[in-house]
């Protein structure tokens, strides 16, 4: 089980589908059309075009998600700013996912909505359910579905669970190829619930529910979304901080409190394998991004790690020595996972990209499965 010592001669017999899509990751909640509570009124759609040039072209977010629910007053301006400006995004920022987050299933806003995409099909990635399976259940996915397969087959679904409806009929909801993502919409959820949350808590004030979603979740090979940060800090982290001890000083010396506890809440996500995070502020982006990816030295040590594994022939089993620490497969596939995790955020270099698709494509599609549900071994 020695891995080939020329990777590029041998990479184009691996299987790429081995490593999934690549994740929502850091999703930024970017208002079309704002109110600017200065001036008392909401811009215009030049004002809107404007801002939009100068923030949203130059996002460090993996993901911009535009609201047409909820956090949007001005519907029917919003839809006209986005036909003029996604197009533009699209080609400016090819590397960002745009996803449009669309009313409830079958309001006349949703009609609407689904007009809108018909008209830019090809710059949306994602569509936003806001509460999903609320009253028609897992059709109103089925729907969707086959709604947006005539338009763009490529577009995926992230049903919004806001309700404990939802949450009773998620495995349903995640039955759809189209569904890789789904989101848990704290706000509306615990408001349905009757439970008081707060900023700095929500995760545990929530993490019956959000365990249970988590857990339909992994079975169904599904991803899941972490909660929206509210709060609003100050300074934006400097975006050559990769590394863990770099946040942690940065956050000493420089963070505020409200960066400190976004920061939590997103280590506590990447720790429980969340696949994304929405945040409201732009400062809390890059914030999230570190908490979210492994580092460089992360990465490098898995990588050695796994290459210690394969040079003993442990992979699949047996135990090694590695810095007077014994490891086994069970190690080995969480050395496995940091790689792909990295991959699936955009962070893994080339040769570490073709490294690890050496070792899966080394592995049963038993074993491949049961360390990464989001790929396609088949």
């Amino acid at each position: 089980m020695k891995i080939d010592t020329d990777i590029n001669s041998t990479i184009r017999n691996l299987n790429v589908d081995l490593l999934g899509t690549i994740w929502p990751g850091i999703q930024l909640y970017y208002p079309p059309v704002k109110y600017s509570p200065s001036a008392g009124i909401y811009e215009t759609i030049e004002d809107a075009s404007n801002r939009m040039q100068r923030h949203a072209h130059a996002t460090e977010a993996h993901t911009l998600i535009f609201d047409l629910e909820d956090g949007c007053r001005q519907k029917e301006m919003s839809r006209e700013l986005l036909l003029n400006e996604l197009p533009l995004l699209r080609e400016s920022r090819p590397d960002v996912a745009i996803a449009i987050r669309v009313n409830s299933f079958k309001t006349e806003d949703y009609e609407l909505d689904m007009r809108f995409i018909e008209q830019v099909p090809d710059c949306v990635d994602a569509v936003m359910l806001a509460k999903a399976g609320e009253v028609y259940g897992a059709s109103e996915i089925k729907y969707l579905t086959n709604h947006l397969k005539k338009i763009n087959s490529t577009i995926t679904i992230q049903p919004i669970i806001e309700h404990p409806r939802s949450l009773k009929i998620a495995p349903d909801l995640m039955v759809f190829d189209s569904v890789k993502h789904v989101v848990f919409g704290i706000h509306d959820f615990s408001k349905a619930m009757g439970i008081n949350i707060t900023p700095k808590n929500h995760i545990e004030e929530l993490s019956y529910f959000s365990n249970e979603l988590m857990f339909e979740a992994r079975i169904s090979g599904k991803g899941v979304i972490g909660a929206v940060e509210t709060l609003i800090g100050g300074s934006a982290m400097p975006s050559n901080f990769l590394e863990q001890s770099d946040v942690r000083r940065w956050l000493d010396l420089h963070g505020d409190e409200e960066s400190r506890i976004v920061y939590r809440h997103a280590v506590q996500e990447r720790e429980m394998g969340l696949t994304g995070k929405q945040v409201i502020h732009p400062g809390h982006i890059h914030l999230c991004k570190v908490a979210y990816t492994p580092s460089p030295s992360d990465i490098d040590l898995k990588v050695r790690i796994l290459k210690a594994a394969v040079e003993a022939d442990a992979l699949l089993g047996g135990a090694i020595k590695f810095d007077g620490e014994m490891l086994d497969p069970p190690m080995f596939g969480k050395a496995l996972q940091t790689l792909l995790r990295a991959y699936a955020l955009g962070a893994l270099k080339e040769d570490h990209v073709e490294f690890t698709l050496s070792v899966l494509n080394m592995l049963p599609e038993q074993v491949i499965r049961q360390n990464w549900p989001y790929g396609n071994p088949t």
